[in-house]
């Protein structure tokens, strides 16, 4: 099984880093490749609305750091996108990704929605979601941007099967790693999600 997780906090110890990390050495445990990225150590830029991707090619255009990392995803089997909540959102720099994910939708998907795939994802690729935010469960209303990603990636890029893992209250950095209720969940999930 090949994972590609992608770090979108700015802090290389963060909660939302240290979540993901821990479900994924569990994966790795099971025989799984692990791929991190800090997106925050990468030069990018935002989707372009240039359409090429529909036009001419079957990828994102643009030529920087994000480039590999938009390929990898394409092959790989799980995609785990790992961040804080900053005002509401994911960070700037997981959410740079996400727009560019538009670049794996086929042309003429417009027509072909609800009827075929239009996603150039490998089938059946899993997503994984983990969020980490400082705000408590009783205002998730404001923090919960989960069921707006589940709906867009299920209906553009096809995912059948994502898993949410989110961590509330963590305010300090080592927040998340302390929490053994969270610890086990992460755990939990984790076993769950090999079978």
């Amino acid at each position: 099984m090949k994972i590609l997780c992608l770090l979108g906090s700015p802090r290389i110890n963060g909660n939302s880093s240290t979540m993901a990390h821990k479900f994924c050495d569990i994966l790795k445990e099971k025989g799984a490749e692990i791929k991190y990225v800090e997106l925050n150590k990468l030069n990018y830029r935002g989707c372009q609305a240039c359409d090429a991707c529909k036009k001419s090619y079957a990828h994102c255009v643009l030529k920087d750091d994000l480039a590999e990392t938009l390929e990898t995803a394409k092959e790989s089997d799980v995609i785990v996108l790992a961040s804080p909540i900053y005002f509401g959102e994911v960070t700037a720099q997981l959410k740079g990704f996400i727009d560019r994910t538009y670049s794996y939708i086929v042309p003429d998907y417009q027509e072909k929605i609800g009827k075929e795939s239009i996603s150039r994802l490998k089938p059946n690729t899993r997503f994984v979601m983990i969020i980490s935010q400082k705000s408590g469960e009783e205002i998730l209303a404001i923090d919960d941007i989960y069921p707006k990603y589940k709906t867009l990636f299920e209906m553009f890029l096809g995912i059948k099967e994502m898993l949410l893992i989110r961590g509330c209250n963590l305010v300090n950095e080592a927040d998340a790693i302390n929490n053994k209720e969270l610890m086990k969940q992460i755990q939990l999930a984790a076993m769950e999600f090999i079978v």
